[in-house]
């Protein structure tokens, strides 16, 4: 049976009874230190649902506004901050899932543009930069897009095939490559096996 209560704030019972934390001083002015809550009973899976304990979030609403304080920690954990509270949280692959493309233009002058499962839209481009990594068994590629830093969105595959069919060769060091332009920086897809164009 799925769960529709609203998930619980950050903090646990075992955070309410520590102390709270002192200010910290920063140049720019005092900062209260959010209070470690440990793990959190959130889980995003490979296909951008989240679970709260166990059960599908099922307003989107709410789903919006816990990406919105999505974090990663140095060790590469993703963490639930608000200015108050901090846990971390279980990530299958990719927090995000890049749902749908929209492109402008062509070639070196060409724009794309991907919209997350949370609706978040986001360009192409050296800040945004495209890779894909290959699965060591399979070879089988997986396209991502950094949305901020450290973290990213899974390209579905529905929207990779887009990306493939507006993939051009470009020349990269001495590799043929085949990939897209966006925002004057190509993004490479895949080398070309030798003869094909």
């Amino acid at each position: 049976m799925t769960d529709t209560r609203s998930p619980a704030p950050l903090y646990h019972a075992a955070a309410l009874a520590e102390p709270i934390p002192r200010s910290v001083c920063r140049r720019d002015g005092p900062r209260r230190v959010p209070v470690d809550c440990g793990d959190l009973p959130f889980v995003i899976k490979r296909d951008g649902t989240w679970l709260y304990r166990g059960s599908p979030i099922q307003r989107k609403e709410l789903v919006c506004l816990f990406a919105s304080v999505l974090k990663r920690g140095e060790d590469g954990s993703f963490l639930l901050e608000t200015p108050a509270e901090r846990g971390r949280i279980e990530v299958e692959d990719a927090p995000f899932v890049a749902v749908e493309l929209d492109w402008t233009g062509d070639g070196r002058h060409q724009t794309l543009s991907f919209r997350t499962n949370v609706d978040q839209v986001v360009t192409a481009g050296p800040d945004h930069p495209v890779r894909v990594a290959h699965d060591l068994l399979t070879c089988e590629p997986t396209p991502y897009i950094l949305i901020r830093q450290g973290i990213e969105a899974r390209i579905n595959r529905a929207v990779y095939y887009e990306l493939v069919a507006l993939a051009v060769p470009e020349w990269v060091g001495c590799r043929r490559m085949l990939g897209v332009w966006s925002r004057g920086r190509f993004f490479s897809l895949g080398e070309l096996p030798p003869g094909e164009e």
